[in-house]
Formats: C-alpha cells, sequence, structure tokens
C-alpha cells in the first residue's frame, strides 16, 4: 500500500472525527486490507459520491486541520481523499472504499495477488516498489533512511526484485532512475 495514502486515510480520520465521543480512531490491519475508522461523519451536503470528486474543504475540526495543513502534514486542503484514490490506483491496487455508518472509514486494499513469475512479493519488496512508483530516481542511502532498513538488506530485496523482472535501473547511478515494469 502507497505509504502517502496511509499516511492520509490516518490524517484525515485524525482532523475529522468527533471529539465529543469517547470513541478513538482505530487502525486496523489485515492481510488483505488496512482499515481506518473514525469516530465521526461527513459535514452536512458531504457525500460519498463528493468525496470520490473535486470537492471543497469542509473540515469538520478546523482548530485541528489548519496546523496539520500549515505544518506540512496535510498537503491541500480539500484533496485528501482523492489522493487516497489516486495513490492506490497508481500502485496498481482496487479504488479505497469510503463507508459512512455508525462511525466513517476508509478501507485500502492490499494486492494479495502478490505473485510475479512463480515468486511471491514480500511485503518489505511491495513498500520498496511503492517508494520507487513515488520517486523512482531515489538513491539506496534514500530508500535506506526512507523505508529504515539497512543499506544490505535493500541491496538484496532490490537484486530480488531485479531478478523477478519487477524492476530494473536504467542509466548511471548518478542521473539514472529506477523503472518499474508493469505485468
Amino acid at each position: 500500500m502507497p505509504v502517502r495514502a496511509v499516511t492520509e486515510a490516518i490524517v484525515n480520520a485524525v482532523a475529522h472525527r468527533d471529539y465529543t465521543s469517547n470513541a478513538s480512531v482505530q487502525v486496523m490491519l489485515f492481510k488483505d486490507r488496512l482499515e481506518v475508522w473514525n469516530p465521526g461523519h461527513l459535514p452536512f451536503g458531504m457525500t460519498i459520491a463528493k468525496l470520490k470528486q473535486r470537492h471543497n474543504s469542509i473540515p469538520v475540526n478546523p482548530l485541528i486541520a489548519e496546523p496539520l495543513y500549515l505544518f506540512g502534514t496535510i498537503e491541500r486542503m480539500g484533496t485528501g481523499t482523492l489522493d487516497i484514490i489516486k495513490k492506490c490506483k497508481d500502485a496498481g491496487l482496487k479504488e479505497p472504499e469510503f463507508i459512512e455508518e455508525e462511525t466513517f472509514s476508509v478501507t485500502l486494499w492490499r494486492n494479495t495477488g502478490g505473485m510475479t513469475g512463480g515468486m511471491t512479493i514480500t511485503d518489505t519488496q511491495e513498500r520498496i516498489i511503492n517508494v520507487l512508483k513515488d520517486n523512482h530516481k531515489l538513491s539506496y542511502k534514500k530508500m535506506s533512511e526512507t523505508l529504515n532498513i539497512n543499506i544490505s538488506a535493500l541491496q538484496k530485496q532490490i537484486e530480488k526484485l531485479k531478478q523477478m523482472g519487477v524492476i530494473e535501473r536504467e542509466g548511471a547511478d548518478f542521473g539514472g532512475y529506477w523503472k518499474i515494469i508493469e505485468k
């Protein structure tokens, strides 16, 4: 799952939750999905369908949303759900589900296929692929820092991804880039 989509879903849950409720934001990771539950509801006039298209920012808690925006945790107001959808689609994942019932929840789907050339892609390898989709010019050092993996372990995982035909390096170490082979 794209890290930025997960982050956005959690930040949205915190920014838009109902703080009069004693319930908490819940993040639940399953084999096939990640669910983020928030004790709250969409603002008046907002619908699930509207979340999936360009819409105005209607922060439920403007005193929380504004500092998150100023700090850079929220990139642009009113685009969070669209960013989540785009990041998941770009990663080749099923479109996220937004559900409003007693609570509001977002479900981000994982790639449960994970098979390439008869080999299973590990969670670490999926994280590497997602980071490279966000920035295909990353160095080993920068990837290592971003993923919090030591460089030698990262290099082994990248070699495996190359052998499976999932990624390849185009150009030199300096000035080159990572190419993800879509299958």
